[in-house]
């Protein structure tokens, strides 16, 4: 697992209930989740945590993922951890920079949504990793996206859209 922010935390607490092994490197001299989530993953005797760890290269045989190298932030050297997959969970502060000033959004830049996906103005609707839905998660996604444009379909039919009168003319 690399990331050590809430995501990739969860995420390895997540796999160290299925695997034999996680370990989670984080490019910071330390884990940057939750302390709650810190202290369950210390609990678990199948993880082991590199900080200060810079991912450089992933290793395969053609078929399969293999390994990867890191880099020692503190030493500069390179370091090879032999591994059946990589799942990379660093969270990504949404694009939504290009909304400001338009639809509410959180400190982070999240478009703020109610459980419908409706924004705080009336007919416009928002999905996915951008919004302030949990769980940032492709399936959470497509299903939000489903439900916001359910939502959408059900305004138009509530909220006849008004024909504009120059195109009447």
């Amino acid at each position: 697992m690399i990331g050590g922010g809430n995501s990739g935390v969860e995420a390895a607490i997540d796999l160290a209930g299925i695997v034999g092994h996680v370990t989670l490197i984080e490019f910071d001299a330390k884990l940057r989740a939750d302390a709650v989530l810190q202290e369950k993953l210390a609990s678990l005797a199948n993880v082991s945590v590199i900080t200060s760890a810079m991912t450089t290269e992933v290793h395969g045989d053609g078929d399969k993922v293999t390994g990867l190298t890191y880099q020692d932030r503190l030493s500069n050297g390179l370091f090879r951890q032999d591994l059946d997959g990589i799942f990379v969970q660093i969270g990504l502060v949404p694009n939504t920079e290009w909304l400001k000033g338009t639809v509410a959004l959180t400190p982070r830049g999240e478009i703020e949504v109610n459980p419908r996906g409706e924004t705080n103005i009336p007919g416009v609707f928002a999905a996915g990793d951008a919004t302030t839905a949990p769980y940032k998660q492709i399936v959470i996604a497509m299903g939000d996206g489903a439900k916001a444009s359910l939502s959408a379909f059900d305004y138009l039919i509530r909220n006849p859209v008004a024909e504009d009168a120059s195109a009447a003319a």
